[in-house]
């Protein structure tokens, strides 16, 4: 038995001096370093996943994939070392074989070691510190708004000036987990190869066709089941007579609700996939024509609708895609806002950061603002001139007694185009569609325009007290309606309301 394990202890020796033999080259020893390095990464972020409550879309792809990408490759480069060592030996037999030599008895020796051994943890501990870093900026607003999605300048911009603008880029656009995280840097990748060469679209296309479902993002603050009930809006315009005279209107938006346990679902949130399910077809890249569209009741009864103008054939419609209707196709720029014109005025004038005793200063604010101008400098001059000329000739007097409202009056138009277009990126309030509402866009009269019926002659009506109903009207400080629930009253005679659309007029951004 003694004689066994003094016969195996030479094999063994032998095996590990063959080990050392194909090990011992550089290309094999970096290789396990950076497997080292790699290992002690993934460990660290893995260890981050799991313990935070609410894991980041970046720490998935960075602990599952990049880490364990070069563990691989610095496991791969071993083997690699070996082969390419070999076959150097084979080349040049004659050359003497070195080894490593280590002896701790030679002081010199421990203190090289002892170097190495130190300089291997610090790294380590850098490297994981610093991919923790970089996790952490990429994570960040800044790196989406501003480092590597320079082309996004005008979405950074009202995505500041939006009720998101305290949630993170990637909360919406990726949310948990590292699938869609992958999605969304594989989309980015084309991103930047057409930013590189200057061959992306002139403004940015909107919807995000591949937009993670609202389900799985808006959703996880917005809950649907807790929307029922109605709210109060007050609506302040100003007119673009001499007096910017403001007219209020107040009104209770039906919202409603989709969850039996809160009531018969109804008003506006009864679209909601809680009990009913609402699928449609659009003709548009921009979801604004929508020829057919398809209702499921929580009863499981299905209505289907078509409009009347619509040139498609039933089988076209049966091999169109479909969409779920979800949050986002009627909120559709929850973050991205670019105001109109004509509201932008309204907004600066009711916070006062607008003078309104400055006559016409609405009329002429929105003109100043729908000028067609080439670049943004050419519109701060532009909007100086267009002032600055107006009350310089048609009333030199006040021109001279109100120079500081007028300069204010400029800085603020100026800053409300700076928010709002982007003629470099040839984007403004027109080209990206707002369906909340239908005051400047069809949005709801998408659907609701009484032009949409079933088989049977059902149709969607086109009624404005389904979505909300006005309470009171002034203009002027002088009452146009009661408080009762009344019909809308336009201030100018526009005969059969029903037969024209919001957005037939102020689709433009004009004054009203």
């Amino acid at each position: 038995m003694n004689a066994g394990l003094e016969s195996a202890a030479p094999i063994h020796k032998n095996a590990f001096s063959r080990l050392r033999e194909l090990v011992h080259n550089p290309i094999s020893l970096v290789g396990f370093v950076l497997a080292v390095v790699a290992f002690g990464n993934f460990l660290f972020l893995f260890f981050i996943d799991l313990s935070s409550q609410h894991p980041s879309p970046y720490i998935g792809i960075l602990a599952y994939m990049v880490a364990p990408a070069f563990l691989v490759l610095g496991l791969a480069l071993v083997p690699f070392g070996v082969w390419y060592d070999r076959r150097k030996r084979r080349q040049h037999p004659a050359e003497p074989i070195r080894y490593l030599h280590v002896d701790f008895n030679d002081p010199s020796q421990r203190g090289a070691l002892t170097f190495i051994f130190t300089f291997v943890v610090a790294f380590i501990g850098l490297s994981v510190v610093g991919s923790y870093k970089a996790y952490e900026f990429t994570d960040s607003v800044q790196f989406c708004g501003q480092l590597c999605h320079s082309v996004m300048a005008p979405e950074f911009t009202a995505y500041q000036l939006s009720p998101h603008a305290r949630v993170a880029c990637v909360d919406c656009h990726v949310g948990a987990g590292a699938t869609w995280y992958v999605k969304s840097k594989l989309s980015g990748a084309r991103q930047v190869f057409a930013t590189t060469f200057n061959t992306y679209p002139r403004p940015i296309p909107t919807p995000v066709h591949n937009l993670r479902p609202a389900a799985q993002t808006c959703e996880q603050c917005h809950w649907p089941k807790k929307f029922y009930g109605a709210q109060l809006k007050v609506f302040t315009h100003f007119a673009s007579d001499e007096k910017n005279t403001p007219r209020q209107i107040r009104m209770l938006i039906n919202v409603g609700g989709g969850d039996p346990a809160t009531g018969a679902p109804e008003g506006i949130h009864w679209h909601m996939n809680i009990s009913n399910e609402i699928t449609y077809i659009a003709t548009d890249d921009q979801r604004q024509v929508i020829p057919y569209i398809h209702v499921k009741d929580h009863q499981g009864r299905v209505t289907e609708f078509f409009a009347k103008d619509s040139t498609l054939t039933k089988e076209q419609i049966a091999k169109s895609p479909r969409r779920l209707m979800d949050c986002v196709d009627c909120h559709n720029r929850p973050t991205h806002i670019y105001v109109p014109p004509d509201l932008s005025v309204d907004n600066s004038l009711l916070a006062k950061r607008l003078d309104a005793s400055l006559p016409f200063l609405k009329q002429q604010s929105v003109t100043a603002l729908t000028a067609n101008y080439p670049t943004t400098p050419a519109a701060m001059q532009g909007i100086a001139k267009s002032i600055g000329s107006f009350y310089e000739s048609k009333y030199p007097d006040l021109a001279r007694s109100k120079q500081l409202e007028i300069r204010s009056a400029i800085d603020e138009l100026q800053r409300i185009y700076r928010n709002t277009t982007f003629p470099e990126m040839k984007l403004n309030w027109q080209t990206h569609p707002n369906n909340i509402g239908h005051f400047y866009f069809n949005g709801c009269f998408r659907c609701h325009d009484g032009q949409h019926v079933s088989p049977d002659g059902k149709a969607i009506a086109k009624d404005c007290q389904i979505c909300h109903s006005v309470l009171s009207q002034e203009e002027g400080g002088v009452s146009m309606a009661a408080l009762q629930k009344v019909s809308f009253q336009h201030p100018i005679d526009l005969g059969d309301m029903t037969q024209v659309n919001c957005s037939d007029c102020h689709a433009s951004g004009g004054t009203q």
